[in-house]
């Protein structure tokens, strides 16, 4: 019994010796410690991330503004009601009151309402433009900010959102629309009136020539040969 388990016991051994030997033989040729590779030897690929390019641009504020719908801000608004009443004279509820909030001061327009410093001391007033910046994202705004709204991503919602709360005490005037710059044409060859070189001149242009002052042969040329 003792001599057969020692003889299992040695074979298990040596198994275990012959595949250290194996992976250490191995870690040494691959260089698994190493990042450096053998030179003209690939063992594998890199592949490099993709890289996003930046997100197009859309229309800007002005533009997108002088289309809003404050019918369709309503129903988006809906979302707003859970914590804000617009209505004048509305009591602050869980955010504060929203009505004539366009072109006050930042974080002290409802009076008695507990702003946090991060809108407080954010400074400037409700601007299309803040006001826009501040429904895209409210922490992104103002980092800090107790409201807990992620924000609209729509350009579109967040204008028609504004125009219905203009009607609600008031706006400021609006950012106008960026101006369109139009495209002038360059003069290229040909593009006016005239023959072109190297072009077959039509009829018209032909008859043209011909009518044309064309050279006269001097009286006493022949003579003076």
């Amino acid at each position: 019994m003792d001599d057969r388990f020692n003889t299992a016991a040695g074979w298990v051994l040596f198994a275990g010796i012959v595949a250290l030997g194996a992976s250490i033989a191995s870690g040494m040729f691959f260089h698994a410690d190493s990042h450096d590779y053998p030179e003209g030897q690939d063992y594998g690929y890199f592949v490099k991330g993709e890289e996003v390019g930046a997100e197009e641009s859309g229309p800007d504020l002005g533009t997108v503004l002088a289309s809003a719908d404050a019918a369709a801000g309503e129903k988006v608004f809906a979302k707003c009601t859970a914590c804000h009443t617009i209505d004048q004279g509305g009591a602050n509820g869980i955010g504060p009151n929203l009505y004539g909030v366009m072109g006050t001061p930042i974080g002290a327009h409802a009076a008695g309402f507990a702003y946090s410093s991060a809108l407080s001391d954010k400074g400037g007033e409700w601007s299309w433009e803040n006001m826009n910046a501040w429904l895209t994202s409210p922490r992104g705004f103002a980092n800090g900010t107790k409201m807990s709204f992620a924000g609209l991503s729509k350009p579109e919602d967040r204008a028609n959102v504004m125009e219905f709360m203009a009607t609600y005490g008031g706006a400021p005037a609006k950012p106008a629309p960026a101006a369109v710059e139009e495209a002038v044409a360059e003069d290229a060859p040909g593009a006016g009136p005239g023959p072109v070189e190297g072009v077959a001149a039509d009829g018209a242009e032909a008859a043209g020539a011909m009518s044309a002052d064309q050279p006269v042969a001097a009286a006493n040329s022949a003579a003076e040969n």
